[in-house]
């Protein structure tokens, strides 16, 4: 699974319920040949993805795209990621409030 194809199966993956009440904008910034640059939003109970990045984030995750490959497969772990500087998290706070619903913990 690529991580465009894990981004946008988001929505399906979590629960409106799990996200009622709470909005957030998260930018991934993914380098690399099948990398990109894509939106995920949290509003009124749905989680939305789009290409690009789009309104003002609350977090902004930065990586290459083999690397968050690798943590989307469960083959990296997520805190050793971010503290060897090869994923960078703007608002850690953030990241750790949706990180498992997205399932990225």
């Amino acid at each position: 699974m690529t991580s465009r194809e894990y981004l946008y199966a988001l929505p399906s993956k979590v629960s409106p319920d799990a996200v009622e009440g709470l909005e957030t904008i998260f930018h991934f910034d993914l380098d690399g040949e099948s990398g990109g640059k894509f939106t995920v939003s949290v509003s009124d109970g749905k989680v939305n993805v789009s290409d690009g990045l789009n309104g003002e984030p609350k977090c902004v995750v930065r990586s290459t795209e083999e690397t968050f490959n690798k943590l989307i497969s469960g083959d990296l772990n997520p805190m050793m990621a971010v503290l060897t500087g090869k994923v960078k998290i703007s608002n850690q706070g953030e990241m750790l409030r949706y990180a498992k619903l997205f399932g990225l913990m």
